[in-house]
């Protein structure tokens, strides 16, 4: 018996012993879809939770700053429910498409415009984990990390 069987062997035992769980495949195969290989990727830099003023109605919201090479996001995130609206700005400033990715929304994402003043708001997103998608006038691209709202 050479390698190649003994590893085939092997894999067939876990896959019957063992299988790996149909949304973990799901989400393994959506994960490829995700991919934007040009995009510069925008590390989470500073993450704050804000409190609320005295008086004011309503919980305070979380501030968020991802940065690359050359640009910096910086988002707030305000809970209502189940759901957040995130509202935010490009520095530079620039128009953008912006799309965000949540494992529960369909490959398209929820969808919004960043104005040429950099600015942009997306309401009615899911809880849960989500990364944002720029994609700029120019034809660049920058992706957030991933990060839990």
């Amino acid at each position: 018996m050479n390698d190649d069987e003994l590893m085939s062997g092997v894999r067939d035992a876990f896959e019957i012993l063992d299988p790996v769980p149909a949304d973990v495949l799901a989400a393994a195969r959506a994960s490829i879809a995700w991919r934007t290989p040009s995009a510069a990727l925008a590390e989470l830099t500073r993450d704050r939770t804000g409190r609320a003023a005295a008086g004011v109605r309503g919980a305070a919201g979380r501030t968020l700053t991802f940065a690359c090479p050359g640009s910096t996001v910086e988002i707030e995130v305000a809970e209502h429910g189940r759901h957040r609206e995130i509202t935010g700005r490009l520095v530079p400033s620039s128009a953008a498409d912006v799309q965000v990715r949540h494992r529960d929304l369909p490959p398209g994402g929820i969808t919004a415009r960043a104005e040429p003043a950099g600015l942009f708001c997306v309401p009615g997103v899911p809880q849960g984990l989500v990364s944002l998608v720029f994609r700029l006038e120019d034809g660049s691209s920058i992706v957030t990390s991933w990060i839990r709202l």
